[in-house]
C-alpha cells in the first residue's frame, strides 16, 4: 500500500529551518522529533537562506510597474472601442 504523500505549510518549514538554523539539535535530532528526513532539513534551510532577503524588498501600495501596464492595456482597449464606434457610425449613416 503507497504512502500518502505529506504537505507541510509555510509555517511548519519556517519554523522546521530556523531550529535548524539555532544549531541548538542536530540534523538528526531535529529530523527524529519531526519525523522528517535530515536532507528535507537541510533543503528548507538551504532556501531560507537563500530568499530571506525578500522579506525586506517587499514595498507597501501597489506597484509601480503593475499601474502602468493596467494603464497601458486600458487605453489600448480605448482605443479599439472607439476606432469600432467610428467604424459603426459611418456603416450606419451609408444605410
Amino acid at each position: 500500500m503507497r504512502k500518502k504523500r505529506r504537505n507541510f505549510s509555510s509555517k511548519f518549514k519556517a519554523k522546521v529551518a530556523l531550529e535548524a538554523l539555532k544549531d541548538q539539535l542536530t540534523l538528526a535530532e531535529l529530523a527524529t522529533k519531526y519525523e522528517l528526513h535530515a536532507n528535507q532539513i537541510s533543503a528548507w534551510k538551504k532556501e531560507l537562506l537563500a530568499n530571506s532577503f525578500l522579506l525586506y524588498e517587499k514595498k507597501r501600495g501597489p506597484k509601480v510597474d503593475a499601474d502602468e501596464e493596467k494603464e497601458a492595456r486600458l487605453y489600448e482597449q480605448i482605443g479599439k472601442l472607439q476606432f469600432e464606434l467610428d467604424w459603426l457610425k459611418k456603416k450606419y449613416r451609408g444605410m
